[in-house]
Parts: C-alpha cells; structure tokens; sequence
C-alpha cells in the first residue's frame, strides 16, 4: 500500500470543520459565558489556592474500575468507559479510545456503537457529531479495510489548558450548571496496513468531559481546536 494513503486517512481523523462550541445547545446558562470569552467550558485546579465559596467541589480521583468492554460480531471489543470521578483520567481513556480502532474486525458502524458509550447522556450537551467527525467515514473504513489497516494509540500527558483556568477564575460558580470541564491530552497514534506498511505521528486533541459530583464522567465532546 503506497505510504500516501496514512496522510489522507489522518486528514480525515482532523476534518472538523464546525464549532463544538456553536452546536451546543447550552442556552442561557451560565456557563454560556465561559464558552463565548474564553472559547471552552472552565476548571480551576485542585492545586491552585482556595476557591470562593461558590466555586464547584473539585472532583476527586477515584478508581477506574473495570467494566464491560463493546464486543462486535467479528470478535473485537473496544474498552468501556471506566469508572471514575477524574477528569483528566477520563480525558485519557476516551482519548486512547478516539484514536484506536481496526477496520479488520468491526465495522464503521459497530465502532460508532462503542464509542456512543462514553458519551453523556444529557443531550442537552452531548456533542455527538464532533465525535463521529473523528472516526473515518463509511466509504474510507470501507477502503482502509480492504488495505488491512489498524491503528493504535499511546495516550501521555493531560491537563487543564490555561485558557480553562483562567475563565474559572473570573467566574468560579459558572461551572456549577454543566459540570463540563476541559482537558488537553497529548500522545502518539500509529497505523499499520497490509505489507508491513506502517506510519505514526505525535498528535494532540482538547476535550470537553463532565462530571458532575456523586457521577461518573463521560465524554461531552470534541473541542474543534487544541487548547495548550
């Protein structure tokens, strides 16, 4: 397979074109704000000096316990989400997740199925679309399965990015509606075809997770840029 075909099949993965910001639905609340002035939903970390009295808890860590994973008809499983209050431990499993799948043993529609798992169910929020864009189409799976290929991911660091931050900190309460917080999580994805081909590449991408307190996190969506 010529070694053009992984840079076609990546600018697919990086097709957003809309705003996850703009297609949700989120109204007149308050966290309104922190999306149009900072351009994503806003955390302050647990690190930083004590929040005013208003400012959401911060979410503790807590185990990820496992859980079930998605099996196809062809044998595949793709990891349920796991079972944590984390923010930043959540972003990283969805990540990996995001950016591991195989045509050889699932199908285009089968791996939509699992990833619809980690989302919220507050479709208030729910940004399913800038999910999917994430994911090849139908007609590329199609092609890329024909070639054999395969890619995985090595998920690194994960952090609140300092626009988040900074937004929270003008308006600590704001976080209280939604629960919907920011994460950044860098790491490595590889591909791999028939004929030995592979590639891979270092890559970065900005999520937007909730968690609300006493809740599991799950995945809201995917920020249309990286925030540092």
């Amino acid at each position: 397979m010529p070694k053009e075909r992984f840079p076609s099949a990546r600018a697919r993965l990086h097709g957003t074109t809309s705003s996850v910001l703009r297609r949700a639905s989120i109204g007149g609340i308050a966290l309104a704000v922190l999306l149009a002035v900072a351009g994503l939903v806003a955390y302050i970390t647990r690190t930083e000096s004590p929040a005013p009295a208003n400012t959401a808890p911060a979410p503790t860590p807590s185990s990820a316990l496992p859980s079930p994973a998605v099996t196809t008809h062809h044998g595949s499983a793709m990891a349920a989400p796991p079972t944590t209050t984390d923010p930043i431990a959540f972003a990283k499993a969805a990540t990996k997740v995001l950016w591991t799948y195989d045509t050889r043993s699932s199908s285009q529609a089968e791996h939509l199925v699992g990833l619809k798992r980690w989302m919220t169910g507050e479709k208030k929020y729910a940004d399913w679309k800038s999910v999917t864009e994430q994911v090849p189409t139908p007609v590329l799976w199609s092609r890329m399965r024909d070639n054999g290929q395969h890619v995985g991911a090595t998920v690194g660091e994960g952090h609140f990015p300092q626009a988040f931050k900074t937004a929270l900190a003008q308006d600590p309460g704001a976080i209280t509606e939604a629960y919907v917080y920011a994460v950044t999580v860098t790491g490595k994805q590889s591909i791999a075809w028939k004929g030995s081909g592979a590639g891979a590449e270092s890559r970065s991408t900005t999520l937007a997770v909730q968690c609300r307190p006493r809740h599991d996190c799950a995945l809201v969506g995917v920020l249309p840029n990286v925030s540092p």
